[in-house]
């Protein structure tokens, strides 16, 4: 189908105020919320201030004249079984009508002659995409310039354009998890803020429809197509440990990405009072120091009378050392082929 893109709108001053107050507040109850400081109203008015600021980013996009008269939506329930909204289509037959100055069909387009028509049953035209598809993946296997623009096409569709994955031949599949859900303080994370710019950066770049997405990329030098592969394939990465998981071996190859991409974990992440050791008991900071700076170290941690007072001596003797805590750190070579040993001890080969 045809489909017309809501249009950009400048919101108004008092529009554009009331926008960054209720996300002034929406930090402030999200904050109160999560040191577990607020009452017992504060989901209600977090849910408030959510509804206010989805009204008013409401206003800062509408379609033209042009699209309301034409096209129509989609009402459905999404993957999570929320209701969901696609706007802007337009039927195929009312795309080929001619159309007077009001936006009527016109006479001539009124009554129309039937003309003879090939028709295939639904089986055969199975048969005969079925060759089809055939015919494009030898061709595509044989083709790694276009391969690549058609997995970096797909790949995009699922994180550029959401609800767009379906205008891709290929069926492939990218999970994309949301992190920061798992963050205590996703503002402050340097790796998450700088992906999220990159993002913003490319946003600049790619076309405004998906369906013009593939011909743009076919006309990129292969240098921005890879960058666009990385990028795209960067969103499915996820190490994140959680109580409840059974992704134990591509937590673990994370660790061997990591090391291809020589990643400096210090570079990412800085232990303080506020990252971490706010969050943990009074021994692991002990230990952590330890770690970080050595057993005197230690013993002005354990010196302190309140684990307040701990946080921020640990806080002042770890800062500048580049000392992260375990589950950050890349883990070496070494470290998984131990691990590996210990896996093939458990299943042993068969005898031949």
């Amino acid at each position: 189908m045809k489909r017309h893109y809501p249009e950009a709108l400048p919101l108004s001053e008092e529009d554009q105020a009331a926008l960054d107050a209720a996300q002034a507040e929406y930090d402030e109850l999200a904050e109160l919320i999560e040191s577990g400081m607020a009452d017992d109203e504060a989901e209600a008015k977090l849910s408030d201030v959510e509804k206010r600021i989805d009204t008013l980013n409401a206003r800062s996009e509408a379609y033209s004249t042009e699209a309301l008269a034409q096209a129509g939506a989609f009402v459905f329930l999404d993957y999570y079984g929320r209701l969901a909204i696609e706007r802007g289509f337009v039927k195929p037959e009312a795309v080929g009508e001619d159309e007077d100055s009001e936006g009527l069909p016109s006479a001539s387009s009124a009554v129309k002659p039937k003309v003879p028509t090939i028709s295939h049953s639904a089986a055969l035209i199975e048969d005969l995409t079925a060759h089809k598809t055939a015919a494009l993946r030898i061709e595509l296997a044989n083709n790694p310039d276009v391969a690549l623009v058609a997995v970096v096409h797909a790949m995009l569709l699922s994180v550029a354009y959401p609800y767009n994955s379906e205008q891709s031949a290929l069926q492939l599949s990218l999970t994309h998890e949301r992190l920061e859900p798992s963050m205590k303080s996703a503002e402050s994370c340097r790796g998450l803020s700088a992906f999220n710019d990159l993002a913003e950066n490319y946003g600049h770049h790619l076309p405004g429809s998906p369906a013009d997405l593939f011909d743009w990329l076919l006309e990129q030098p292969q240098d921005m197509v890879l960058m666009l592969l990385a990028f795209g394939a960067a969103h499915s990465v996820n190490a994140v440990e959680k109580k409840f998981m059974d992704r134990k071996r591509g937590i673990e190859q994370a660790n061997q990405l990591g090391r291809a991409l020589e990643v400096h974990m210090p570079d990412w992440f800085e232990a303080t009072g506020d990252s971490y050791f706010k969050h943990v008991n009074r021994t692991t900071i002990e230990l952590s120091v330890a770690e970080a700076r050595g057993s005197d170290a230690e013993l002005s941690v354990r010196a302190a009378a309140k684990k307040s007072e701990a946080v921020t001596i640990a806080d002042r003797l770890v800062a500048g050392t580049g000392w992260i805590p375990s589950p950050l750190r890349i883990a070496p070579a070494e470290a998984e082929q131990e691990l590996g040993a210990e896996s093939d001890e458990q299943f042993p080969q068969a005898a031949e």
